[in-house]
């Protein structure tokens, strides 16, 4: 009984220690903006004005949508070619399986700076810098996300897709009748992480768009003149940054708990 109550005890302190910082960056950028702040002094007041007057900045919605649009369209994108690979990868046989899916699992091996000039040069040659395709098409090969759903579609029971082969299912039908429903548990796990992968990513939007007309908010945030601006309207910006991710995360919080449980019972 002891130490279950110290082990709760413990939790509890760690779980403080990690919500901490963003409780306080939420009360600094509740702060008004010429009120002292935290660590100096506890604010008397709170206010909402560093929110509405950041949201009202053209360049801040700009960058907003950007990230949205280059965030949600990967996630859609990268789980469809991911799962049609892994469908593929672990339900169907054909010569070279095994030295392909070998050679895109060694791209994992190669650091993401080896290839980067590269990259940055083919969009160019295609035109696509500052474009949506720039930023998009070169994230959409994933080797970890084919990885993962290529296991858990081998881990199917056989006699699903036998079923669906004597009921005259063909590939296509197959993977969208019965591969998808049966992956979404491991797909809304994928969908967090490349979702979040994108929404922080800073050095491939940074490369290919830089400033320009699809900056995303990473990017957006790190031109912004700090000694400009006032230590709330920094919070402020860092809180808009960061609660897409936590609420993404509270929508697939109980699926995300089910795919690790699950993984770890295989």
């Amino acid at each position: 009984m002891r130490s279950r109550v110290g082990l709760t005890v413990l939790l509890a302190i760690v779980s403080l220690l990690a919500i901490g910082p963003f409780v306080l960056m939420v009360v600094v950028a509740l702060t008004p903006r010429l009120a002292p702040t935290l660590p100096y002094a506890w604010p008397s007041s709170l206010t909402l004005d560093n929110f509405v007057g950041l949201l009202s900045t053209e360049d801040f919605l700009r960058w907003t949508g950007n990230t949205l649009i280059y965030s949600s369209v990967s996630v859609v994108l990268v789980l469809l070619s991911a799962s049609m690979a892994g469908y593929v990868f672990a339900r169907k046989r054909f010569p070279g399986r095994d030295a392909l899916l070998w050679s895109l699992l060694s791209t994992l091996m190669v650091p993401f700076h080896a290839v980067l000039m590269p990259s940055v040069v083919l969009i160019q040659l295609l035109g696509w810098a500052d474009t949506y395709w720039g930023l998009i098409v070169p994230t959409l090969a994933n080797a970890q996300a084919v990885l993962l759903l290529r296991q858990f579609i081998r881990a199917l029971p056989d006699e699903v897709f036998d079923a669906a082969r004597i009921d005259g299912a063909g590939d296509w039908r197959v993977y969208w009748n019965i591969v998808l429903p049966l992956c979404r548990p491991v797909l809304a796990t994928l969908a967090v992480f490349v979702f979040l992968w994108h929404w922080n990513d800073f050095l491939w939007p940074l490369v290919v768009s830089g400033s320009g007309e699809t900056a995303t908010l990473t990017v957006g945030l790190s031109t912004l003149d700090a000694g400009h601006l006032t230590m709330p309207e920094l919070m402020s910006a860092a809180t808009v940054t960061g609660l897409p991710c936590l609420l993404v995360f509270l929508l697939v919080q109980r699926r995300l708990v089910n795919t690790v449980q699950a993984a770890a019972t295989r």
